[in-house]
């Protein structure tokens, strides 16, 4: 059975599915920051007065949920297709954050083995006033099985 995108896009594109509150702990973002190699003072030291969120802490952050409620299993196995952090406004430590997830894009590509569908889950980073700070997408990756 061929997986039909458009219809996909149509039902799960841009609905909320998954909201998950956060709040950062900062000697564990200046940890991972160090320990990733990262220097500079406002991604590594909590003291520096513009102490933030590095992306890639960032996109470590989960949702509770990947895919929304009914949403169709199309077989195979799905990989990890990538990360991509998006920073708005400085992401603070310390400070109650909230995640909204939802779809936001569905494609295909045909490769050597065959269609590759992929799920981009988007989750949008908001800070204690609702502004948005951050969005996080990651891919996933699912090669449609052969019919």
């Amino acid at each position: 059975m061929k997986v039909d995108i458009d219809e996909l896009k149509s039902r799960f594109l841009n609905l909320e599915f998954d909201k998950k509150d956060f709040e950062l702990d900062p000697e564990k973002v200046a940890i991972v920051a160090r320990m990733s190699g990262e220097t500079l003072p406002q991604f590594s030291d909590p003291a520096h007065p513009d102490f933030q969120a590095p992306p890639a802490f960032i996109a470590s952050l989960a949702a509770g949920r990947h895919l929304p409620i009914n949403f169709p299993e199309f077989g195979g196995i799905p990989m990890d297709g990538g990360k991509a952090v998006t920073c708005i406004k400085p992401v603070r430590a310390g400070r109650p954050l909230t995640g909204k997830t939802h779809l936001h894009d569905i494609y295909d590509k045909s490769g050597r083995s065959g269609r590759m569908i992929f799920l981009v889950s988007r989750m949008e980073l908001f800070d204690e006033n609702g502004e948005q700070v951050a969005t996080s997408d990651s891919r996933t990756v699912i090669r449609e099985r052969a019919s």
